[in-house]
């Protein structure tokens, strides 16, 4: 698997972690509790250093 591919797993794993997130926000508006979820917290941040490998990935390929 070359770096192109991996990125666009990456990108596909990112899609459905910020789908999840909001999915679980929205339970949350339905719910009882108006705090923002622990578990979309967890979510977000997976989401965010997922995006942070995407970005070191392509950034060594401009290296390359």
């Amino acid at each position: 698997m070359n770096n192109e591919e991996l990125i666009r797993e990456l990108e596909s794993i990112s899609q459905i972690l910020s789908e999840r997130a909001i999915s679980v926000l929205r339970e949350a508006l339905h719910g009882d509790d108006p705090s923002r979820p622990a578990q979309e917290k967890k979510i977000t941040q997976a989401r965010r250093a997922i995006e942070k490998a995407i970005h070191l990935l392509r950034s060594t390929e401009i290296d390359d």
